[in-house]
């Protein structure tokens, strides 16, 4: 049976397996945005986002767990007190993330999410001295000038819309800028696994959860709105998110940043797209083009950081799509022919 899962499972490096890793992607994180909207913004369950999301960490434990099992990785490499940080860093980002569904609407959530591109400049700037390109500057005032669209769009549909959400999300933003800094530096340093920093963050990341909801207050309320059908969909939720990042992670190592982000971009533009309809919400064309704009700097950021290996990313996306879509007489063209063409 393992020799026939492995006959069939697509090799690294070819066009089954970049298509089969982007689809799952796609349905992964689809399905994590429903599951992240429908309970975060349950009537309910909206005043109980931290409590949520310590449900959420509580469940990524034992994935975490049975995954250093099935890879016989049982002795911690990194020094338990940088769990702390990376840890505290984790939960402001998801948690913040979570809470802020409570004030905003899951597209602009997404939209925010989006531009990491802008705390990591001004971090660059003002703490490292850094410079920057035009073309950078340029992705952030259009990621800028996206973002205030957006929001004002929000303001004008959602009578009840709270400067607060926005407050929130930028916090869990400025954290995810933060968080990858640390996480590749100790990682290389020990040669720690992606399983044993997932599985310490959220293992430390729990128990912080847990201080902030008995300091809310709202533990014994929650609780009870525990109930099956909630917590088989938290399940769910946990399960996906949990999923997502390994495949994202793949994603990465075998095809390179800028395939992984072209992916993730267009994933998080159908889960907008999605939101919209499946989850009845108000809805104005200044979504739209908004939504354009912030996507044009993301991808002008990404332009910006690959320039010069963009024209074999360019070379790489032509030989897939014509492995794909190849027309069967010309099967026999050769490899360099396709590049030619790009």
């Amino acid at each position: 049976m393992s020799s026939f899962l492995e006959s069939w499972k697509p090799k690294p490096g070819t066009s089954l397996h970049f298509i089969s890793l982007s689809v799952l992607v796609f349905i992964v994180y689809i399905c994590y945005g429903v599951l992240q909207e429908s309970l975060f913004t349950q009537p309910e369950l909206k005043p109980f986002g931290w409590f949520l999301t310590w449900v959420q960490f509580a469940f990524y434990i034992p994935f975490g767990g049975i995954e250093f099992v099935m890879k016989g990785e049982f002795v911690r490499k990194i020094p338990i007190k940088i769990y702390f940080l990376l840890a505290f860093l984790s939960v402001v980002t998801m948690g913040c993330s979570n809470k802020s569904l409570k004030y905003l609407n899951y597209p602009t959530q997404v939209i925010f999410k989006s531009c990491k591109l802008i705390p990591v400049m001004i971090g660059g700037i003002l703490m490292q001295k850094k410079t920057y390109k035009f073309v950078d500057y340029f992705a952030m005032f259009l990621l800028c000038a996206g973002l205030v669209w957006f929001s004002l769009a929000d303001s004008t549909v959602q009578p009840n819309f709270d400067v607060t959400g926005v407050i929130i999300i930028s916090c869990a933003l400025t954290a995810d800028a933060v968080i990858g800094n640390p996480q590749e530096l100790y990682m290389k340093k020990y040669g720690a696994g992606n399983t044993e920093v997932v599985f310490y963050s959220y293992l430390i990341g729990t128990v912080y959860i847990f201080f902030i909801v008995l300091f809310e207050g709202t533990l014994l309320e929650a609780l009870p709105l525990l109930d099956t059908h909630t917590l088989f969909k938290a399940f769910l939720f946990s399960l996906t998110g949990y999923c997502g990042v390994h495949l994202v992670l793949d994603l990465v190592v075998t095809y390179g940043a800028l395939l992984a982000v072209t992916v993730t971009t267009c994933r998080k533009a159908v889960t907008i797209i999605i939101s919209f309809l499946v989850i009845s919400k108000p809805f104005t064309i200044q979504y739209v083009f908004a939504g354009g704009v912030t996507f044009l700097g993301v991808f002008l950021n990404v332009y910006s950081k690959n320039s010069e290996s963009m024209g074999e990313g360019a070379r790489k996306m032509m030989i897939v799509v014509y492995s794909i879509f190849r027309i069967p007489h010309e099967g026999k063209t050769s490899e360099k022919k396709v590049v030619q063409t790009v």
